[in-house]
């Protein structure tokens, strides 16, 4: 039942992604801005206070979406692998809770306390940080190095349901690429989620 169920969720996902428009934002090469969102904890986290770091991954991620939920466990072991060698994890939720409740800051708080996440949970709450990263799904990666640049844009890797069975682990393979000096090699992949759910004009 449950491989039915995700090659359903799996299904509508292709499609979406071959009909969904090309995504405005960053592309690989660009020097991300700086940015100010608010944590779970309440504190206000930024961009530029990771300035000592070698990079960064940033996760556009969300409590409700199937694909968030099986890259969760992936996201906080990239975290816990990758932030003692300079590359912490950065998670942000880009959804409007006025589409779906199980995205507001209170379920987030929630969400954070009961997974335990090692790393912020932001909350872009006046949507503005994830169009200007052309962030699309959830999850969406974006790995940027010390000097803020885009290195890699895209999927967490190839095999949403079955993380031991992933043929490309492409952001674990991007930022091993960096920490030896080198540019990751695909440095733009597609990202397999639920569409970002964006506020009514």
């Amino acid at each position: 039942m449950k491989s039915l169920v995700f090659a359903a969720f799996a299904f509508v996902g292709f499609l979406m992604l071959n009909s969904a428009s090309a995504p405005s934002g960053y592309i690989v090469g660009d020097k991300a801005a700086d940015f100010s969102l608010k944590n779970v904890d309440g504190t206000i986290v930024s961009l530029s206070d990771y300035k000592n770091e070698k990079g960064v991954i940033i996760v556009f991620t969300c409590n409700h979406c199937p694909y968030a939920q099986m890259y969760e466990q992936r996201i906080i072991d990239l975290h816990n692998k990758y932030k003692p060698k300079g590359f912490p994890v950065i998670a942000i939720n880009p959804n409007s809770p006025i589409i779906v409740p199980e995205d507001s800051f209170e379920e987030m708080k929630k969400r954070h306390k009961e997974m335990k996440y090692p790393f912020p949970y932001l909350f872009d709450e006046d949507q503005t940080v994830y169009p200007v990263y052309g962030a699309t799904r959830t999850p969406h990666v974006f790995i940027l190095d010390s000097a803020r640049t885009v290195c890699y844009i895209g999927g967490i890797d190839d095999n949403a349901e079955l993380p031991s069975h992933a043929k490309n682990r492409w952001v674990e393979n991007a930022v091993e690429a960096m920490l030896r000096g080198e540019s990751p090699t695909p440095n733009n992949t597609a990202a397999l989620g639920c569409t970002v759910k964006k506020k009514p004009d």
